[in-house]
């Protein structure tokens, strides 16, 4: 057990969306936490405010006087930090097994899993329970108002935890309860195959000592928990599940009503205040999810209710001269199309795309279905690829990708997209910002440039 007589934690690449919410739990159970990241961000600025000593910039003296040393699966392997850390000898862990380790400390532990939907479904689960007076632990993937940030430290033994599958991480939890939203082809740079990875997930579906909530409607998700159905419970559109909507309508807006039904039975009538009908899924698992935790139907409907988004998940940032921003995380074509979907459904008169492509491998193998599912947008202009972890070995550029959408300009750098759009952007638009990368900079920097123009 790592944790185990451990006082002073570093983090290395605290203000990362995986790092921040253990940052915040550990901070509250008492640890002395200290951390270090390269880019200003909001996220560091709210971890300053929780009193936590922030370094901007990785050297070796920043790991002074830790006894343990917690990094991302992001930061490479010649990271001065990461460096100092193994040749001094203190403990150093990736922040996956950390995770792990503090599910392993609740009786029940959530754990919300799926190649889409994980961050929206995880923060529905816990407005429902916090809300329903639960108390929980939480660890998102994006930041919801309701806790002011990505996580949490309740005092119940409720646990709710977003869980990757990237390089095998969600195999280090401990889930009384594994929720799989579904499972489409992502990290095949690591999974090689599809069979690979519908494995992976049926090994943690394997892991739920209670039950596993899984989508019926998702054939890969069907072939990962083939062998469990002592304790499946199914959810879906199709009546043929165990928990599905029936009566959708969307009233307007980013508005969706629905009835949520269990085996026959109307258990509760459901608003909805996020757009999509993939959002009516999430909301779905999210409930079936908190009643095994022993919510109400009620309960649920209240949650879903209140919620009113996550952090980077089509979150409108603001309106200037009739122009609508929104930032989306969405980085794999299923999700851009979801969402992209969600935005044409909405009053605007042109949507406009604009994406950073994330990893060279992800952008070569899918290259054919980005080009596919951006064209879905009125305009769509393309940054850089943001490699990450990854050097660029294949020669992979968004210029390639450019060519195969109609119309679509890129740019290298985020100011000259953001000159350009705010240039040509007319009142009636949504520019929605899409990437899991820093392309939330860009959605903002939009916003000055169209204050700029419009004299906002």
């Amino acid at each position: 057990m790592y944790l185990t007589g451990k006082k002073h934690l570093h983090f290395i690449g605290i203000g990362g969306s995986g790092m921040y919410p253990m940052a915040q739990i550990l901070h509250q159970k008492g640890y002395y936490i200290t951390g270090s990241d390269v880019n200003e961000t909001d996220t560091l600025q709210k971890v300053r405010e929780m009193g936590i000593p922030v370094h901007l910039g990785q050297r070796a003296e920043n790991i002074e006087g830790a006894d343990l040393i917690v990094y991302s699966a992001a930061i490479m392997a010649d990271n001065p930090e990461l460096a100092a850390a193994r040749e001094s000898g203190v403990p150093t862990v990736e922040r996956s097994v950390i995770l792990g380790e503090i599910t392993g400390h609740y009786s029940d532990a959530l754990c919300v899993s799926g190649t889409h939907g994980k961050t929206t479904t995880t923060a529905m689960l816990t407005e429902i329970l916090l809300d329903g007076g639960f108390d929980p632990t939480c660890v998102i993937g994006g930041k919801l108002p309701a806790i002011g940030g990505s996580g949490r430290a309740g005092k119940t033994e409720h646990m709710v935890c977003e869980s990757c599958e990237f390089v095998d991480t969600f195999l280090k939890l401990h889930p009384d309860v594994a929720v799989i939203l579904n499972i489409d082809a992502d990290h095949l740079d690591y999974f090689k195959t599809m069979a690979n990875l519908i494995r992976s997930f049926h090994k943690f579906a394997r892991m739920a000592t209670r039950c596993v909530i899984a989508n019926g409607d998702d054939l890969n998700t069907c072939v990962a928990v083939a062998g469990l159905e002592d304790k499946l419970i199914t959810f879906g559109l199709s009546p043929s599940n165990d928990y599905y909507p029936e009566n959708i309508a969307h009233p307007g807006g980013v508005h969706t009503e629905f009835d949520l039904v269990y085996r026959g039975k109307t258990l509760a009538h459901f608003h909805m205040h996020v757009p999509g009908d993939h959002n009516i899924l999430n909301a779905v698992a999210a409930s079936a999810a908190a009643m095994a935790a022993g919510a109400t139907p009620q309960q649920c409907a209240d949650g879903i209710d209140h919620f009113h988004g996550a952090g980077r998940r089509f979150e409108v940032l603001g309106e200037i001269g009739g122009v609508t921003v929104a930032d989306d995380y969405g980085h794999h074509p299923t999700e851009i199309e979801a969402t992209l979907k969600a935005a044409r459904a909405l009053p605007f008169k042109r949507v406009w795309a604009v994406h950073q492509p994330f990893t060279y491998s992800r952008t070569r193998m899918l290259m054919d279905d980005f080009a596919r599912v951006l064209s879905h947008a009125d305009r769509v202009v393309l940054s850089e690829i943001m490699g990450s972890r990854e050097k660029n070995t294949d020669g992979v550029y968004a210029s390639q990708l450019a060519e195969k959408i109609p119309g679509c300009v890129w740019f290298p750098a985020f100011p000259e997209i953001a000159g350009y759009v705010a240039q040509h952007a007319e009142p009636g638009d949504l520019v929605l910002t899409l990437g899991c990368g820093d392309v939330n900079k860009c959605a903002h920097m939009i916003l000055r440039r169209l204050k700029e123009r419009f004299g906002a």
